[in-house]
């Protein structure tokens, strides 16, 4: 979420804190009788900023007594005639803020301030407040200024103005256009009483007790409730996070679909996980579509089945064993292998140099088979430690599942975290000289990322290569609110080596024999549009088989609302019939064992 520094360029003092930036002026000037769409201005930056501001009058719509930014919101009951400037401002007490409360007229002094969530390097926009505040009520019960509906009339088709080029592609200095893109709508009421009525949820509630809507029921929406991310150049502009100013116990668990019927009121704000939230006062009741989790079909006989999960940092402390045990049984019909994602070591984040992850993989064969499964066995190469990313200690890495009355495992031995497994010729077929082994876990494309796990399987007497996958994660790139537009996406540099390596790996396979059958799957942290696919596909070397469903259906992840596919299976030109299937488990509910839909495909080699 965006910066202000474009307009703050002539302030002299710039105070960083932890995971936030204020910008101030060293010797602040004073701005006396001044009103709040004064201090707001036209643009995405106060033309007051670090200026000392007196007697700014106000109602207040909103109280935070938790969490790091406290304080309360203030609104001009009669604003101006200038639909760009917001008449709604944040109060910053730091601490609860005592003796005021919603419906109390009140006068504000203070500093205005440019406060950036995350800090200036993340490219965030700013959220204009008033801080080392003093304030006199009144008086109290005054009626709120009314909210300002969001609805599919009001916001805009277009997402976002292109940032100036002189600036460094920044949109603060760009003169608010509210009813030509939606984000100069939102941002023209920051601070102010809004409402949404009967809205869909379209991003479930997370431990953060947080949830998202669309105020545009038909936008980009698939058959499951929710609103499908489908193109860089077409942003769902109806997305809007919902919190609440009450107890968090009265917070709703929603998933995807269901609807806050009647309305959700209250100061529309800024933060660094959401870009611009509804911060309710008044919240709709929850009415439940009753989403059922998806179950695929099984394989015939003649069909092996592929899978890719990511178990979200699994490991032997962790309760959702048996969960994940009933969705490959019961909801992917026990695939004949299963590469997994996020195995962790033996003792999960514990930091002390333990690699293993064999008890973690014999507890999750044990759950299937308790959950009337097959007996799976499994291949993985344990990473050397602190050498793949992820969460510290936990040493994640992918893994092979595999049922062995089904399908049968080439041992090649020698794989290692750092030896790279190679394509050789064995009776004129491509084969690979290390079974499980790493693909090229020395390159730079790899550093302190999962490395490709290669294996080789026999199915019906046709060998079958499968490469796992775990592509370096979208952290890092400037959020979709950024100030930034259209926004970096600086992860991808990585993400494109990567690709770039697997792409390779099995242009060698092809090479040596032209009708292998390859599959390369896992969590590619990408989207099927993306560059990142491209370059994986090539030019005719694979393809993604997510794309042979229709649009709305592509999604593995829903991430601020917007399901969207990060997880896929690409497959060689040999295969040429099969069925794909993004199975909807986890993504869109709020009871979740992982982040992450599964993926299966189904195939004759």
């Amino acid at each position: 979420m965006p910066s202000k520094s474009a307009r703050l360029a002539a302030l002299t003092v710039a105070a960083v804190c932890s995971a936030a930036s204020t910008v101030v002026l060293t010797s602040p000037a004073h701005a006396d009788g001044v009103r709040i769409h004064d201090i707001q201005g036209s643009t995405r930056t106060s033309p007051l900023a670090g200026k000392q501001v007196t007697d700014v009058t106000g109602t207040v719509t909103g109280v935070r007594t938790y969490g790091s930014s406290r304080g309360f919101w203030i609104q001009d009951p009669t604003p101006d005639a200038d639909p760009a400037t917001s008449e709604g401002v944040f109060v910053f007490t730091g601490s609860t803020p005592k003796g005021v409360a919603v419906g109390d007229a009140v006068t504000v002094s203070g500093t205005v301030t440019e406060y950036v969530p995350g800090g200036t390097s993340s490219g965030n926009q700013s959220l204009t407040e008033i801080t080392r505040p003093t304030f006199t009520v009144l008086s109290s019960g005054n009626p709120l200024p009314a909210a300002t509906v969001l609805d599919a009339r009001s916001v805009p088709a277009a997402y976002a103005p292109a940032g100036d080029p002189a600036a460094g592609g920044s949109v603060n200095a760009l003169p608010l256009r509210p009813a030509e893109y939606a984000l100069d709508l939102y941002e023209s009421l920051e601070g102010m009483n809004v409402e949404v009525s009967d809205t869909r949820v379209v991003g479930a509630t997370d431990p953060y007790t947080e949830l998202w809507v669309t105020v545009k029921p038909r936008e980009h929406r698939n058959h499951r409730g929710g609103t499908v991310y489908g193109s860089y150049d077409a942003q769902n502009t109806g997305r809007l996070q919902i919190q609440s100013l009450g107890a968090a116990a009265d917070f709703p668990d929603a998933s995807v679909g269901d609807t806050l019927t009647g309305t959700t009121a209250g100061p529309l704000d800024y933060n660094q996980f959401g870009g611009y939230t509804l911060v309710a006062n008044e919240l709709g009741t929850l009415q439940s579509a009753d989403l059922a989790r998806e179950s695929t079909r099984p394989q015939h006989s003649t069909e092996l089945a592929v899978a890719t999960y990511n178990v979200e940092n699994l490991d032997p402390s962790d309760d959702t064993f048996a969960a994940h045990a009933a969705a490959i049984v019961g909801n992917l019909k026990s695939p004949d292998i299963v590469s997994l994602e996020e195995i962790q070591d033996n003792n999960g984040a514990t930091d002390d140099g333990t690699v293993a992850a064999d008890r973690t993989l014999a507890m999750l064969i044990d759950a299937i088979e308790a959950a009337g499964g097959p007996r799976y066995d499994w291949r993985s190469v344990d990473p050397a430690d602190k050498q793949d990313g992820g969460q510290p200690g936990g040493n994640i890495r992918q893994a092979f599942l595999f049922n062995p009355a089904r399908v049968s495992f080439t041992d090649r031995p020698g794989g290692d975290a750092t030896t790279p497994t190679e394509v050789t010729k064995v009776h004129g077929k491509a084969a690979l000289t290390l079974s499980p082994g790493r693909v090229d876990p020395a390159s730079e494309a790899f550093e302190d990322s999962r490395k490709p796990l290669a294996g080789e399987f026999s199915f019906r007497g046709r060998t079958v290569v499968v490469i796992a996958n775990h592509f370096a994660s979208k952290g890092g790139d400037q959020a979709l609110t950024s100030q930034y537009q259209p926004p970096a996406r600086s992860s991808e540099t990585q993400r494109h080596l990567q690709a770039k390596a697997v792409h390779d790996f099995t242009a060698k396979i092809l090479k040596t024999q032209k009708n292998a059958a390859v599959v390369a799957l896992g969590d590619i942290n990408d989207f099927e549009f993306s560059e990142t696919t491209d370059i994986l596909e090539g030019r005719g070397t694979l393809w993604s088989a997510i794309k042979s469903l229709p649009k709305s259906e592509r999604y593995s992840y829903v991430y601020q609302g917007n399901s969207q596919a990060l997880d896929q299976i690409l497959i060689t030109p040999s295969i040429r019939r099969f069925s794909y299937d993004s199975v909807h488990i986890n993504a869109e509910f709020h009871d979740q064992i992982s982040d992450h839909d599964p993926q299966i495909l189904r195939f004759r080699p």
